[in-house]
């Protein structure tokens, strides 16, 4: 359930599925794995009322070899924005399996990738194994920093726990020996 926005799915940013490919292309001969997430349309200056498809989600300790990708199920977050995944079969088959259709329960769409993974290498599968379309869509998306904060911010909110930047409480000193404590490496 989303609250708040639209479900229907508008399309994947061309910038999204060219990284799928090279993902794809790169993890070659294994298959590749991930989750699609999205966004809202309006967040990518789209006049209409939608997502699009902007991120891919890989998990941590994903399993792959030539045959099969295994995802270990407890480290997916429960995500709001998650619609679907992707996955690639290195031997260029564009249709679900069986152990596919088992893993389309969850999200709208699913994109399978096949060698040799070029911008016509794919097909889209809604939850029942069904082919569907999905637009490519040419918008920009926003520049996202993986550190979101800068060193005002930290500052401000060592201030409002009582501290000064360079200044450790001795109690947190554990973490090393050269008595810089866990926050040295902000300094």
């Amino acid at each position: 359930m989303r609250l708040f926005r639209s479900d229907e799915l508008l399309g994947i940013a061309r910038e999204t599925m060219d990284f799928v490919l090279e993902a794809c292309e790169e993890t070659h001969p294994d298959e590749y794995m991930g989750f699609l997430r999205a966004d809202d349309a309006r967040k990518l200056d789209i006049d209409r009322t939608g997502q699009v498809i902007t991120d891919v989600l890989v998990i941590p300790g994903t399993v792959s070899n030539p045959v099969s990708a295994t995802v270990k199920t407890s480290m997916k977050p429960n995500d709001v924005q998650s619609v679907g995944s992707v996955h690639s079969h290195p031997n260029g088959v564009l249709r679900p399996s069986d152990e596919d259709l088992a893993t389309f329960g969850q999200g709208d769409v699913h994109i399978i990738v096949g060698a040799p993974y070029g911008r016509g290498d794919w097909r889209v599968f809604d939850n029942r194994g069904e082919p569907t379309t999905l637009d490519v869509l040419d918008v920009d998306l926003p520049e996202e920093q993986f550190f979101d904060f800068t060193q005002a911010d930290i500052d401000a909110e060592l201030a409002a726990e009582g501290r000064r930047r360079g200044v450790v409480d001795p109690d947190l000193d554990d973490y090393d020996d050269d008595g810089g404590g866990f926050l040295s490496w902000f300094r």
